[in-house]
């Protein structure tokens, strides 16, 4: 029986990609954990692999087709044995086209998991998605089990025949209700058109004073995540100046004396690699602060998983330091650079960016002085980096010249409150203008 290859969720929140190109041709035989295709989502490029075996039969969507949703027909795969032209032909229906309107945008569909894996994907996602090959799922219903309740041992733990044959055999799983054996799950309902139509806008200017650019993946997830930010979480932001000629002068100190490797510093510290480890060991110290709001609880994060605004051609995206209280400035250093390089190419891991519980955007390094940055959930708090510059200060009653940097805090008002904003931003202020407490 033929096998629809879908298009992957490579992430949680993807809703569409590009299929970039094919790897494999019709007529060529693939194996389990076979690298087949890739992928390009709004962040990043990324390979999938085949979970059953087989022979492609046909490539529904031609590779270079953007806009592919989540679950859409991409391939079909005749099995072992299995006439391939009759397969061919056996196949699902092709993807309906992507909708054109922009002023609709189609909530991602809990339909049955791909065929096709992201090299990196978990077996579930917070419980709600279960990946397993269509022919598991086949014979799990007929077979009267649950595959959310069977051990994959597939490609990164999806449940493949081998699996749910060897739970029919000894009589382990649940028995399966009909929505979770077919995997579906109701729609969420597409966001209401907001502003001016496209061609509303168009009609207030001349037609030869100006040209259209299509929009990419990238710039409408920033649309549509940060106008949801704005619109759901209430901001409180909360400012100060901190003082940073002892932190200037210590991380001149740690990069003169860094060791060297093939003639050059094993590392480099930025202003930016200490203000990461700053806020870090802040929400260590106030632990009220590293949280993330749902409507049913508060989520306490045990650890400071700091997001870094990386700018790209396009856009943006936060690369994620995780537990940075534990991390020493060399490896923030290292980890960063690392990051800041690979997103530019596009190279980054969904685990790598996805996910957090606080953000640093720093425009100091652009001149700019001062600002108020959105809070991206999950996140609970952002944190605003001005420049560093020199300002007149008052120390014992005299006139005397410092350099000052302003950071400003942006906080979801329903999980941190002013005071507690206040009290973390004290903390991060205290690290920055004494930063020995940094390297103990």
């Amino acid at each position: 029986m033929p096998i629809n290859i879908t298009m992957p969720a490579l992430s949680p929140t993807m809703e569409e990609g590009n299929l970039a190109k094919w790897l494999v041709k019709e007529g060529d035989k693939v194996s389990s954990g076979d690298i087949i295709a890739e992928i390009e989502t709004d962040k990043a490029t990324m390979e999938v692999e085949a979970v059953d075996e087989g022979i492609i039969a046909k490539i529904v969507v031609a590779g270079g087709t953007e806009g592919v949703k989540v679950n859409a027909l991409i391939a079909i795969l005749a099995e072992e044995g299995e006439d391939v032209a009759e397969a061919a032909k056996g196949g699902g229906a092709a993807p309906a086209a992507a909708p054109t309107s922009e002023a609709k945008v189609e909530a991602p569909s809990s339909a049955p998991a791909p065929q096709a894996a992201p090299a990196s994907a978990p077996a579930s996602i917070s419980g709600e998605r279960v990946f397993a090959s269509p022919l598991a799922r086949r014979i799990a219903k007929d077979g009267g089990v649950d595959v959310a309740a069977i051990q994959g041992s597939g490609p990164h733990g999806r449940v493949i025949k081998r699996d749910v044959e060897a739970a029919i055999a000894g009589g382990t799983g649940k028995a399966t209700s009909a929505a979770s054996a077919s995997g579906e799950a109701p729609k969420a309902a597409a966001s209401a058109p907001v502003g001016m139509s496209a061609e509303q806008t168009l009609k207030l200017f001349k037609e030869d004073s100006y040209e259209l650019v299509k929009h990419d993946g990238m710039r409408k997830t920033i649309a549509k995540r940060l106008q949801e930010s704005k619109q759901t979480i209430p901001h409180f932001y909360v400012s100060v100046d901190c003082e940073l000629d002892a932190l200037l002068k210590l991380r001149g100190e740690l990069n003169a004396s860094a060791p060297m490797k093939d003639d050059k510093p094993v590392y480099k510290l930025s202003v930016n690699d200490m203000v990461i480890k700053a806020l870090a060991l802040a929400l260590r110290d106030v632990p009220e602060a590293n949280v993330s709001w749902t409507d049913e609880n508060m989520v306490m994060h045990k650890h400071s998983d700091v997001g870094v605004a990386v700018s790209i051609p396009g856009g943006l995206i936060t690369p994620i330091i995780r537990s940075a209280e534990l991390k020493t400035l060399s490896a923030i250093s290292n980890e960063m650079k690392d990051y800041g390089k690979r997103a530019k190419e596009r190279k980054l891991k969904p685990e790598e960016y996805q996910g957090g519980t606080t953000a640093v955007s720093n425009m100091g390094m652009m001149g700019v002085s001062n600002f108020s940055a959105v809070v991206n959930p999950p996140h609970a708090t952002i944190l605003a980096v001005g420049a560093g510059e020199q300002r007149p200060v008052v120390k014992d009653g005299a006139l005397a010249i410092a350099t000052v940097m302003t950071v400003t805090l942006s906080t979801d008002h329903r999980a941190v409150d002013g005071a507690l904003g206040a009290e973390l931003i004290g903390a991060f202020k205290t690290y920055i203008e004494n930063p020995m407490g940094m390297l103990v």
